[in-house]
């Protein structure tokens, strides 16, 4: 019978009444009914080798998993990012990039440019990438929290992506070319008022963040420009310096050399923080009481991922973001705050991004252009 009860173990023939076995304390089997749903003998020998075979297989597995995450990566990671070369966000993923084969196994951090959409190409080509921690995307604003918004996408930001860390937030500052005569904001809002359209500005695209925050502060104003659309923070820059583009809400990192050299004229910081780089620039809010707005960037990678990999992967940009020669480039060369912290603070910063910049796009009746 002990054959018998094996070969059917085997056969999985007797799964269901082990999975049907009843408790002890139950008050109405007799023991003729406990005897019916018993395990098989567990002291036959093959039994006992059947199970101890499984228990094997299970914590090897569990071992092989373990090991794999601890020694992430094994080979190059690709790291997507919205804009092309020269933007601000290329350049600290870059700077990331630099630090980041000595901290990780000596492999690289390859910066790939999927510019277009607002950033959306880019999200959704690693929203379809399997989860194994080889395919990041430098989140932001745009796709990740009001894109959805103002158009339909081929995926979800509320599930598509697995939040890692919180990386920086950069400051921003609201540009016009060197020739127009206006020297304060005030100065501009007002004559923009009095010309509707008569203005335009550079964008990276539709739902990227200098089109977002612009339109917020065209919608806060009470004006009207329109908009161009250019592939770069760099390109947007190039258009104010050419005279294509009369403004641009662009990273400090980025405009911070030819305003300076007064080749464009900064009216002000888009956040209320007062900028360093900067000091003699008021902030928007002096005139826009309210006005407050970031970049922000942060790295993500596709939906499902195992939790050990992700707190592995934190470790790692973590550990990239306190190396002296990164720290700098972000700190003082782009004259930004560097964040870290947890993946879950990352994933509460997020929600807190998706419920706030749609409601915003509602009530400042934000629409595609």
């Amino acid at each position: 019978r002990d054959a018998v009860a094996d070969r059917d173990l085997v056969r999985g023939r007797r799964l269901v009444p082990m999975l049907a076995c009843r408790p002890a304390s139950t008050t109405s089997g007799s023991p003729t009914d406990l005897k019916e749903h018993a395990m098989p003998n567990v002291s036959n020998p093959l039994s006992k080798a059947i199970r101890g075979a499984a228990l094997l297989a299970g914590g090897l597995m569990v071992l092989l998993t373990g090991t794999a995450q601890a020694q992430w990566p094994e080979r190059p990671v690709r790291l997507l990012v919205t804009v092309g070369p020269g933007g601000a966000a290329d350049t600290l993923s870059r700077n990331l990039s630099s630090g980041f084969s000595q901290i990780a196994n000596g492999q690289p951090l390859v910066v790939e440019n999927r510019v277009g959409a607002g950033g959306t190409i880019a999200a959704a080509a690693v929203a379809r990438e399997k989860p194994d921690g080889y395919t990041l995307f430098l989140a932001e604003v745009g796709p990740n929290a009001v894109s959805h918004a103002l158009a339909k996408l081929p995926y979800d930001p509320h599930t598509a992506f697995t939040p890692i860390i919180h990386v920086a937030n950069l400051p921003a500052v609201i540009l016009i070319r060197a020739n127009l005569p206006h020297r304060t904001l005030a100065e501009f809002v007002a004559a923009a008022k009095q010309q509707p359209g008569k203005f335009n500005y550079a964008s990276a695209g539709l739902g990227n963040w200098t089109h977002l925050y612009m339109a917020y502060f065209n919608s806060r104003a009470g004006i009207d420009q329109v908009n161009i659309a250019y592939k770069s923070g760099a390109e947007m820059l190039t258009a104010l310096l050419r005279g294509d583009a009369d403004t641009a809400i662009i990273t400090v990192s980025t405009s911070l050399g030819q305003v300076r050299d007064g080749k464009v004229r900064a009216l002000a910081g888009a956040a209320t923080r007062p900028m360093r780089q900067l000091p003699d620039v008021p902030a928007a809010s002096d005139s826009l009481p309210g006005f407050d707005v970031s970049v922000w960037h942060g790295i993500v990678g596709p939906a499902g991922m195992d939790a050990a990999l992700v707190t592995r992967i934190n470790a790692v940009f973590n550990q990239i973001l306190q190396t002296p020669t990164v720290r700098t480039a972000i700190t003082e060369g782009q004259a930004a705050d560097i964040i870290g912290g947890s993946a879950q603070q990352f994933d509460g910063f997020i929600k807190g991004e998706l419920k706030r910049w749609p409601e915003v796009v509602r009530a400042a009746g934000i629409k595609p252009e």
